[in-house]
């Protein structure tokens, strides 16, 4: 978890990018998705991220990857930022959420599915001075440091407190913190920074009433 990153809305992204479908699996930007990768068409889709810009997607089906449900439209543009592949030709794999985009039309879908993308913008509708509210309601609401992760919590705490933008710290929070996958998605897709701090905090006072 790279917990330093902030959103580059500067990142030059490709007019498509490869995608990995998973079910309720959600990367965002700023944090790392471990991955393993043993499917043949991902295998040759990790080639292709390889051999061009090292960058791919995770796409989610709206009824789970077992159903004919779409893929959702919005995900997270990945880039890799560790790959190891072993002897029989599997690998391990670092992917790093760099910027939210659109999927808007698909170049191919086998061997892998190849989507072509734009970024998507995040809408703020208040100033920096409520975000800072939002998100340190965010912060009182983390679970308490347990003996057994309490050092871990801590670094994470004053992590998030050096980070200036306050959307790269929602999408943190959302990614570690919130369990349930059709919050993620809500989290993922929503535009407006201050309806995802909103959604956000339901779901950590939520886990908190648990």
């Amino acid at each position: 978890m790279d917990l330093s990153s902030q959103t580059n809305a500067s990142f030059h992204l490709p007019e498509t990018m490869p995608v990995m479908v998973l079910g309720d699996c959600y990367l965002f930007p700023g944090c790392v998705l471990p991955l393993y990768i043993f499917e043949e068409r991902y295998r040759l889709m990790l080639a292709h991220a390889l051999q061009t810009n090292r960058m791919f997607c995770i796409g989610t089906r709206t009824q789970g990857i077992d159903n004919q449900g779409e893929i959702v439209t919005v995900s997270t543009a990945g880039l890799i930022r560790a790959c190891k592949k072993q002897e029989d030709g599997t690998s391990h794999v670092m992917l790093q959420g760099v910027r939210r985009i659109r999927l808007t039309g698909w170049q191919q879908e086998k061997p892998f599915v190849l989507a072509k993308i734009e970024p998507m913008d995040t809408v703020i509708e208040t100033e920096r001075e409520y975000l800072d509210e939002l998100k340190q309601r965010c912060m009182d609401l983390l679970p308490d440091a347990a003996a057994s992760s309490g050092d871990a919590m801590r670094s994470l705490r004053m992590t998030l407190d050096q980070i200036q933008c306050p959307e790269i710290v929602c999408d943190i929070l959302s990614y570690h913190f919130v369990r349930n996958a059709s919050a993620q998605r809500s989290l993922l897709v929503e535009p407006v920074l201050e309806r995802r701090y909103d959604r956000l905090i339901s779901e950590l006072e939520r886990s908190q009433e648990d």
